[in-house]
């Protein structure tokens, strides 16, 4: 199961993509220069017990690594991933 991005203007997403349906994301937007806002994490149920929500996250923080930006966490999911998960802390917004 491959995560895809796609990016349109300042809105974006990480998701897995199943026969044309979206049966995972993690939506973000940039809200600032340096500074994306992850605000809405949606797993189905049907991938439960398989740790997708904590693989979105690690995509999320890969592409911030790799942009140079920061992650403010404001999805209550992605905030609790972030959280407890020190190597990520790297690209944790302080706002």
């Amino acid at each position: 199961m491959d995560i895809q991005q796609e990016e349109h203007g300042r809105k974006g997403a990480f998701f897995i993509d199943e026969d044309g349906e979206w049966i995972a994301e993690l939506t973000y937007f940039r809200s600032g220069e340096n500074t994306i806002t992850v605000d809405h994490t949606e797993i189905d149920p049907k991938l439960k017990g398989r740790d997708i929500g904590r693989k979105l996250v690690e995509a999320a923080v890969n592409y911030a690594r790799a942009q140079g930006l920061k992650i403010k966490p404001a999805c209550p999911y992605a905030k609790k991933v972030m959280d407890s998960t020190p190597e990520f802390q790297d690209v944790a917004s302080s706002e």
